[in-house]
């Protein structure tokens, strides 16, 4: 069989005298011709070079409505215009017929002029039906071609962002740890810090977003000690009502050296410089807040910064036990620390101990227990109270 002009037609019909008379018409038309004498034969000649199926209904075996249905559920050929060489003329059963996919109809006995103008009409259906799907072929290929390179710019973006994102908590680490070198003593004290928020906010159900911007904020809580003078921040007595009123201010510097930020971050930081030492009572700094006034970010790191606090070295106190610490720490429950809050803190302990002995404070020790045996009096440069004040 070769390729004509027109395209290439499978005829199926029992009947061999019919087969050959159509076979010589559609020939005379310009379609080459494949024949089949039973629609199983016609199933197996059926293939995807075939342009056009003139198909009879009435076959021993397998009727032409059963063939019919056997291509259109077939992939590659389901498209395929199909004509029905038919005798019937009752309404039902051409309407079975449309309604199982069939193109056209004509009637035996056929005369050519009919064939003629059928066939030229079903092609062209054919043709105009393949032009469209060429087009949405190609359409479709120039999506996933946009789609590809809008997903590898979008990737790009991403990359950038993500670059963008590790630069900008860098400098915020950085800026934490230049808050932290003035006073060497604790040098992994925002560390900490960040950790024990994040158990914190677990532990009571933050989402997964909240617990990154806590963990990545809550170093910066003392980013306004940069603002105090040496000699007040690392003086081992304790402080006069002047110098303990001085170091309160690293709240508000804090915020203002933070504030005015696009940075999420930053603005989430930025709440917990100026709260963190905000007590549930109303008896912390600078504003005097109580209970839910406090930005619920402030009132974690209160807890977490208070406990680090105790159980690190300074320069006017050796570092307390952790089991010192927590008791301390109860006595403040419903005062200082929102009890919920305390709770949730308390009840993480193994894991507060895993980020002590993985954070814990190596360089300094000796230093810090050196100045803590010279300091001139047993009273620590706290802040507010000896006992439960943050670092």
């Amino acid at each position: 069989m070769s390729k004509t002009r027109k395209g290439n037609v499978l005829i199926v019909d029992d009947e061999q005298d019919v087969r050959n008379v159509m076979q010589r018409m559609m020939q005379r038309l310009g379609y080459g011709v494949t024949l089949a004498s039973d629609g199983f034969e016609g199933l197996e000649q059926l293939h995807s070079g075939i342009d056009m199926v003139l198909l009879d209904v009435n076959m021993p075996g397998m009727s032409g409505f059963e063939v019919t249905e056997r291509i259109r559920a077939t992939s590659g050929v389901a498209e395929v215009p199909i004509i029905l060489i038919t005798s019937l003329t009752g309404n039902e059963d051409r309407l079975h017929a449309v309604t199982l996919g069939v193109t056209d109809f004509i009637a035996k006995p056929v005369e050519f002029v009919e064939l003629q103008i059928r066939t030229d009409a079903a092609m062209r259906l054919k043709e105009a039906a393949d032009a469209i799907r060429r087009k949405n072929e190609e359409l479709e290929k120039e999506v996933r071609l946009r789609t590809a390179e809008i997903s590898a710019a979008f990737d790009e973006m991403a990359v950038a962002r993500d670059r963008t994102e590790a630069a900008q908590v860098e400098t915020l680490h950085r800026l934490a740890i230049a808050s932290e070198f003035k006073d060497k003593y604790s040098t992994m004290h925002i560390r900490r810090v960040g950790r024990y928020c994040t158990l914190i906010g677990r532990k009571i159900g933050l989402e997964a977003d909240a617990l990154q911007l806590l963990l990545r904020a809550s170093p910066l809580h003392d980013v306004g000690k940069l603002g105090i003078p040496d000699e007040i921040l690392l003086k081992p007595g304790r402080l006069d009502v002047q110098e303990r009123s001085i170091v309160e201010t690293h709240t508000t510097i804090g915020a203002e050296i933070l504030g005015g930020s696009s940075s999420e971050i930053l603005q989430v930081a930025e709440i917990i410089a100026l709260s963190h030492h905000e007590w549930w009572n109303g008896g912390g700094y600078p504003r005097k807040l109580a209970g839910e006034d406090i930005p619920l970010f402030g009132r974690i790191c209160a807890v977490a910064d208070v406990f680090d606090a105790l159980t690190s070295a300074r320069p006017y106190k050796e570092p307390y036990t952790a089991k010192k610490a927590i008791s301390i720490m109860e006595e403040g429950r419903g005062t200082q620390f929102e009890p919920r809050l305390l709770d949730a803190f308390l009840s993480c302990q193994a894991e507060v101990n895993q980020i002590r002995h993985a954070l814990r404070d190596r360089d300094t020790l000796v230093e810090v227990r050196a100045i803590v045996l010279h300091k001139p009096s047993p009273a620590g440069n706290d802040e507010t109270e000896p006992a439960v004040n943050g670092g």
